[in-house]
């Protein structure tokens, strides 16, 4: 019986958010939870990655929901919140470290450590504006195979988390090597 292969169906865009050049000849996408241990185990890896692949290797995330994580939605809007505010990569890290502590009282600590405008954060927090990104963000990996998190993409093809990081940079050297472009990729912010 063949593998299947699973492809990243929704291409990267503006809206999402990304480090990196978005003419980068490699894109990672990550679909996380801010609440799932594996995703806070593979964040200083992923800043390794995106440290050694500076300038060639443009990183997406996006988010993706289990329902037995009780504070995930709610992190994943603080993160929304904050990317508003232009502070995503620094509401995600500073969650991702501190991730035995995500409930609101938690989340609205880490908005004012960051200099958010708390009024904005507060009402954005309590009227749920970003649900529907988020949702359509985990609707979208579901489509294309997420089943766990963290869910990684190299240029468009599902990169199986069981590896170790080595292997992922075997698959970005092995992307790189062939000058293949992002088959999924556009445009991406740098929030």
């Amino acid at each position: 019986m063949a593998k299947r292969t699973f492809a990243l169906l929704t291409p990267v865009t503006a809206a999402d958010h990304a480090m990196g050049p978005a003419d980068a000849p490699v894109t990672v996408v990550e679909y996380g939870d801010f609440e799932c241990p594996y995703c806070a185990q593979a964040a200083p890896g992923i800043h390794a990655m995106i440290a050694r692949y500076a300038g060639k290797l443009r990183f997406v995330f996006r988010h993706f929901l289990h329902d037995f994580h009780k504070h995930a939605l709610q992190a994943a809007e603080a993160s929304e919140a904050a990317a508003s505010q232009g502070a995503f990569w620094k509401m995600h890290d500073l969650m991702y470290r501190r991730q035995d502590r995500l409930a609101l009282p938690d989340l609205e600590s880490y908005a004012r450590e960051l200099r958010l405008d708390m009024d904005r954060f507060g009402e954005e927090m309590e009227s749920h504006v970003h649900v529907a990104k988020i949702e359509a963000q985990a609707k979208d990996g579901r489509q294309s195979g997420v089943r766990s998190t963290p869910g990684l993409y190299v240029n468009g093809t599902r990169f199986d988390v069981n590896y170790d990081l080595q292997s992922l940079y075997d698959a970005i050297d092995a992307e790189l090597s062939r000058g293949k472009a992002d088959p999924r990729g556009s445009a991406g912010d740098r929030r």
